[in-house]
């Protein structure tokens, strides 16, 4: 029992490693604001969120994370706003599949949490990460209503429903092919 929770600690702690390493991979889109980038840190918190638990996802994108502020390679209001992503976009993929057991539910999952990070990131953005970046780094634009709406509308709201769609579309084919192994360790994991 002591070993099994250790192997799972251990796991959990790769994986946030791994999904840091990809945080550090990222890259704009064409058209979009330039702090808005794409990487596939998700990944690995998907994978252990489909291991063990929902929570299991969360304690990577937490991981994820805390190293990346650590090394220096985010601010805090950004790094928040990819923890709050994260999870919005995990979560529900995780309690579709721990409900359903299928690639059926992994999709609807990333569909799901697609049209959940997009629209809660446009509100908190909106209310809470855009005024904060205001604050902290002195960008009184985006403290302005008309501002912050154009940035949530033509920006943050269409990077989550992208970024959603590219992880999701690399997600499927590495789930199809992970499949049997997945639920060979949650099996040796209960």
């Amino acid at each position: 029992m002591q070993s099994s929770k250790l192997l799972r600690l251990i796991i959990l702690a790769l994986l946030g490693t791994i999904s840091m390493l990809l945080m550090l991979l990222d890259f704009p889109l064409p058209l979009l604001p330039s702090f808005l980038k794409i990487d596939f840190s998700d990944v690995p918190a998907l994978l252990a969120a489909l291991l063990f638990s929902p929570i299991a996802g969360v304690i990577v994108e937490v991981i994820k994370n805390t190293l990346h502020l650590l090394i220096g390679g985010g601010e805090p209001v950004g790094v928040t706003a990819n923890f709050i992503a994260g999870v919005l976009f995990i979560v529900p993929v995780a309690v579709l599949y721990h409900k359903y057991k299928g690639v059926k539910s992994i999709v609807s999952g990333l569909v799901t949490g697609t049209i959940i990070m997009a629209i809660a990131m446009g509100f908190i953005n909106y209310f809470v990460l855009l005024p904060a970046y205001s604050l902290m780094f002195g960008i009184e634009d985006y403290s302005i209503p008309a501002v912050k709406w154009s940035l949530v509308t033509v920006g943050i709201v269409p990077f989550n429903i992208i970024k959603g769609i590219i992880v999701g579309l690399l997600f499927v084919p590495l789930f199809i092919k992970l499949k049997p192994w997945i639920e060979r360790k949650r099996a040796s994991f209960s």
